[in-house]
This record gives C-alpha cells, structure tokens and sequence, in this order.
C-alpha cells in the first residue's frame, strides 16, 4: 500500500513539476524554438506571427497534458474514479522525453546500494586493491542496466502502477554476481561466499512466505498441514527462491503452480470449502482498508489490486 501512495503522490507532483520543467526548457541548438527566438529579436513586429508559426510538438503535447490534469482534478472533486493507472497514462509522453532525467535519478539511488555491497565484500572476503576496482565497476555496470530498465518500463505502454511498484522492491543488484566472483575469490572463499548468499535469499524467502501466510491466517483459521502447504506455495514463487533450498517448513512436495495454476487458484485449492467464504471477505475487507488510505488522495485502486500483495 506504502508503494501505491508514494507513487499517486509522485506522479501527482511529477504532472505539475514536468509541465513547468518543459515550459522552461531552453531550445535546443538549431531547433525550431531557437530559430523563432532569433526572428523575435531581428523582427519584432512579426513576434506574434511568428510564434504562431512555431507550434511545435512540445507545445502542444505541454497543452494536452495540462488539460488532461485539469480533467482528472476534476474528476477528483466530482468524486469521479481516478486510479494512479490514470495519472500514470497522462504523465507517460513527458515521462518518455524525461527518460534520461529517471534513468540517472535511479541510478544515483542505486549507487549507494553498489556501493555498500561492494564495500562489505571487500571487507568479508579481504579483497586487494585490484579486485576492489573490478567489483565496482561491475556492481556500477548492474546499476546502469537496473536503472535503464527502469526507465524503459517506466515509459512502455502498458505499465502499470503495480509493475512499478513491484520493480521498485525486486532489483537485486547481487544477480549474477557469484559467477562473477568465480573468477575472484580463491576456491575456500568461494565457497564461504556461496553459502553466505545462500543464506541470505533463504532469509528473504522465509520472512516472504511467513508474512504470506500471517496474513492468510488472519482471514482463516489454518491447520498446520495448511500452514505448510500454503508455506511451501509462497516460498516457491517468491522472486529469490532458488531449488537448492533447504529449510524447515519448505518440504519437498510439488506445488500447485508447477501445473500451470495461478496463486489464487492454487491457494484456493489448499483452502476447505467452510474456510472460502471466510477468505472472500476477508480479502474485501483488505481491499476496503487499501482503498480507504488511497482514497485520501483523492484516487482509487485499479481493478486488479490483489490486497494479499
């Protein structure tokens, strides 16, 4: 919900801080704008002909946006459903021309990140001088490549509130950095590396899978066998589950979605048919919590907002 909000909220500012960003745009060397400039100044009793004569994309898609804010504002005060799907369509042409604003902005953000992942392996491992310069570099270069995909989703048609949403906590900067290390570390500290990072995904899948299952047991009333299963099922399809995990609660059974079941159906079939109901409302009353706290926005929640994500 915490992501949802942020966004609405951001793009809410992102509408009025681009238009006022483009409008104050100097031209650019050789363009139209810049041309119209110069006969401004050399001819100025055809000023307004001229400017006239200058209508340009910019312009034009500055005025599109502005009317389309007015509409939603509008929308907002007749009580009228605005999503942040809604916002996030109006605001995608200027965020297409300010792509390479975000893709730098999130790559600031993930430097930091880079940053303390390079310097508590060096730390850990006893890296020298050399294999320091090589590991930031690299993480640098898994920066770049994150930010740019941020970007490029943030742009695509089609994107959504929720993809951003949920990309903004999936990046791993980590990826593939053990076949990197494989031609850093000395075989024992390869290892020791390896189980280190193990371990760490096994924690992030753990603490994923028991909030999952907290917050099913909170609609309905779980067995132990249900726990499991239900377990089992979360932690499989959680981002860092990897097959070679081993620990307490996951078993060894296959899980509803190895045959081709979405979640919701997979947790459905775990669940008896007195505990359905019981899960029905108990999902409504965590969409009707959601939509509360969003609806102090002024916007309401897309239609396929799925409460337990």
């Amino acid at each position: 919900m915490r992501h949802y909000l942020f966004l609405a909220a951001g793009f809410a500012i992102g509408a009025v801080g681009s238009i006022l960003f483009i409008q104050s745009m100097p031209p650019e060397e050789g363009s139209a704008e810049e041309k119209v400039i110069k006969l401004e100044a050399e001819l100025k009793k055809a000023s307004n002909h001229a400017m006239a004569l200058s209508g340009n994309t910019k312009s034009r898609r500055t005025e599109s946006i502005s009317d389309g804010t007015k509409a939603i504002a509008e929308s907002i005060r007749e009580g009228k459903p605005v999503t942040p799907n809604d916002v996030l369509r109006l605001m995608q042409p200027l965020i297409r021309d300010l792509s390479p604003l975000f893709e730098r902005m999130r790559a600031k953000e993930l430097q930091k990140e880079s940053d303390t992942i390079a310097g508590e392996i060096a730390r850990k491992y006893g890296l020298n001088e050399s294999q320091q310069v090589s590991l930031k570099k690299w993480l640098e270069q898994r920066a770049v490549d994150e930010s740019k995909r941020y970007a490029d989703l943030l742009s695509s048609k089609g994107t959504t509130a929720e993809d951003l949403a949920k990309m903004m906590t999936d990046v791993r900067l980590e990826d593939g950095l053990e076949q990197f290390m494989a031609t850093t570390l000395s075989p024992d500290k390869l290892v020791a590396f390896k189980a280190n990072q193990m371990l760490e995904k096994v924690q992030r899948v753990q603490a994923e899978a028991d909030m999952k299952v907290q917050r099913l047991g909170t609609m309905v009333d779980l067995d132990e066998n249900q726990r499991g299963q239900i377990f089992g099922l979360m932690a499989r399809g959680s981002r860092d589950f990897d097959p070679a995990m081993r620990f307490e609660g996951l078993g060894t059974g296959a899980t509803a979605f190895s045959s081709g079941k979405s979640r919701e159906e997979a947790v459905l079939s775990i669940l008896r048919p007195d505990q359905l109901s019981k899960y029905q409302d108990g999902k409504a009353k965590l969409r009707a919590d959601a939509e509360k706290h969003i609806e102090g926005l002024g916007l309401s929640l897309p239609e396929n907002f799925d409460p337990l994500e």
